[in-house]
Formats: structure tokens, sequence, C-alpha cells
């Protein structure tokens, strides 16, 4: 590649990556990811059954991560016959 090429690159990703940082900044100063009610609103239009689900989802999760553990110390004990 020749070097006009490489500073041309250089220089239009060097822009973009300012333009995204300004926009960025830009977001955060207008408030553009302030979401205020997000919790309310989750707080609000739960129900028992969601939560149930949630408690339920919880403890197949701890179940699987409990058999994983024993499999592995099940694989870590094993040793082949002699």
């Amino acid at each position: 590649m020749s070097e006009n090429i490489i500073i041309l690159m250089l220089t239009v990703s060097t822009f973009l990556g300012a333009l995204g940082l300004i926009a960025l900044l830009w977001g955060v100063k207008t408030g553009q990811f302030d979401d205020q009610s997000k919790f309310i609103d989750a707080a609000r239009y739960d129900n028992e059954e969601d939560l149930k689900d949630a408690v339920m989802m919880e403890k197949k999760k701890k179940e699987r991560e409990e058999k994983k553990r024993k499999d592995k110390e099940k694989k870590k004990n094993y040793m082949p016959a002699d």
C-alpha cells in the first residue's frame, strides 16, 4: 500500500472516531441516555406470575451450575484402571 492511502485511511478513521465521540458526549449532555421511569415501570407492571417465573428460572440456573460442578468433580477424580 502506498503512503497516501495509509494517511487517508488514518485521517478518515480519526475523523469518524472524533465524530462518534462528539455524538456520545452530546447525548450524555442532553440526557439522551437517562430513563428515569424504567425502574418504576418495571416494578409497576410486574405481576405475580412474572415473579414466580423469575424465581423458577433462578432455581434452574443454580441446579445447572451445581450439576456442572459435580460433573467436574467426577472427571477430576477419575482414574483409569491399571
